[in-house]
């Protein structure tokens, strides 16, 4: 079996027993690993355009860098694709090639956090569609978007932030975002391209038959941490 096909099996039975409360990695809960989660952290993306790295910062959205954070070190995001990139406004990636990986954490919703970092050039931010609905989907901004940041009346709290690479970024094929691209239109979503509902159910297999120049992630996984020292010496 190749070593791709044993990261597969592995992310699903991980992703299997998040969703159960049950054990990951090494005998520790969801939970605790996302007790974990240093201060900031820096991540580096291998994509199939070329390379960048996103800094993530606990202050700005500490509940959403901790579901980040964990979802890293289950290499999730791994052969995740840009689904949905439109230009002058964001590039959308989260959801997993894999149906069942896909199945068990798009019901696994966190806590909402503040909006305390604008939706600036570079960001990313969780998608979602009302209060309390973030689970894995992302987006990165490609301009300036500040009206995300009460959107609707609830906004898109930002959480980290491309410190290199982003023209890589920049340059994620967008070409079945536009209404002539010859992309089939997704009624129900109001968008052209991908639907992230056929997605969610065939996976990649989808994408690749329908929607073969989209980018796709390679690999992304932390390089480096940092966390402020705690006082232990206090009772």
């Amino acid at each position: 079996m190749s070593i791709l096909a044993l990261r597969r099996m592995a992310v699903f039975a991980l992703a299997c027993a998040a969703l159960a409360c049950a054990t990951i990695g090494r005998g520790a809960s969801a939970d605790a690993l996302a007790m974990a989660v240093p201060d900031s952290f820096l991540v580096h993306f291998e994509t199939s355009r070329g390379a960048f790295d996103v800094m993530a910062y606990q202050r700005w959205a500490p509940v959403g860098v901790d579901r980040f954070y964990t979802l890293l070190k289950l290499h999730y995001y791994d052969e995740a694709y840009f689904f949905r990139t439109v230009p002058k406004f964001v590039a959308q990636f989260g959801i997993s090639g894999n149906p069942d990986v896909a199945r068990a954490w798009r019901v696994r919703r966190i806590a909402d956090d503040s909006v305390r970092h604008s939706n600036v050039r570079g960001t990313l931010a969780y998608a979602r569609g009302g209060p309390q609905t973030r689970t894995v989907q992302l987006y990165i901004n490609l301009v300036d978007n500040t009206r995300l940041d009460t959107l609707n009346g609830f906004g898109f709290p930002a959480f980290a932030q491309v410190v290199s690479g982003m023209d890589v970024v920049d340059s994620l094929y967008s070409g079945y975002s536009a209404p002539d691209s010859g992309a089939p239109p997704n009624r129900r979503e109001g968008t052209h391209g991908p639907s992230q509902d056929s997605l969610s159910r065939a996976g990649n297999d989808y994408l690749r038959r329908h929607f073969p120049k989209l980018d796709y992630i390679r690999t992304a996984h932390v390089v480096r941490e940092w966390s402020t020292p705690r006082d232990t010496t206090r009772r």
